[in-house]
């Protein structure tokens, strides 16, 4: 069960009442997903390549890419983005067509349903496999992504998510200039980046949780 709930910078987000998480912090959704994300993954400067992949690892509503999007358009219109985004739950897909942040790309994002999980919008391609990401991200091709938004429910609640294996797979499809970037400082989560081959460094403590994390890389 999941139901709707006004962040703190009035963005529409969503409760897991089964799971008691919600989707994004109840401070709010912008600032964080800037801090922790946009910023730290260096969406800006590696838009000036013309060319920009990101894998929205947990793709949720999908507010993490498409904030990246906005970024990397307003530092260069031309560039062509592709957006893949790995989900299993269903339900949340549905409640995209409920949501209006403040994100001009989410016109974008509001074209994806079950039966449309493919979306060609000028230079932006975003595409959703649904499924365990765990799985599902094996058939994604190595050494393929600019950036990685790792988001899934907390390590408390599904350790599962965060476990060396799946940053090892990660790790494989990241470019060697790729950044990761993830919400959480869990010294679980970080341990095993490290033993996966990423090296980790602190995000700003905004929003949830405290400080987040990003990583690279060992090359």
């Amino acid at each position: 069960m999941i139901k709707k709930i006004i962040t703190a910078d009035k963005t529409e987000s969503f409760l897991n009442e089964t799971i008691g998480e919600s989707y994004h912090p109840q401070a709010g959704v912008v600032e964080e997903v800037l801090n922790k994300y946009i910023i730290p993954t260096k969406i800006a400067e590696k838009s000036r390549s013309g060319e920009l992949k990101i894998l929205d690892f947990c793709f949720g509503l999908g507010y993490n890419s498409a904030m990246a999007v906005d970024a990397a358009l307003k530092e260069n219109p031309a560039c062509k983005i592709v957006v893949i985004g790995l989900e299993k739950d269903m339900e949340i897909i549905k409640r995209i067509q409920e949501v209006n942040p403040p994100i001009k790309s989410y016109a974008a994002y509001k074209k994806i349903n079950l039966f449309n999980l493919v979306v060609l919008d000028n230079n932006l391609k975003i595409k959703v496999i649904l499924g365990d990401a765990r799985e599902k991200i094996k058939d994604l091709k190595t050494s393929s992504f600019d950036a990685v938004f790792f988001d899934p429910f907390s390590p408390i609640n599904f350790p599962e998510m965060w476990d060396a294996k799946v940053f090892k797979e990660v790790c494989r499809v990241m470019k060697n200039d790729a950044i990761l970037a993830t919400y959480t400082s869990s010294e679980i989560a970080r341990r095993n980046m490290s033993a996966a081959g990423l090296f980790w460094s602190e995000s700003p403590g905004i929003g949830r949780r405290g400080p987040g994390t990003f990583a690279k890389k060992w090359v």
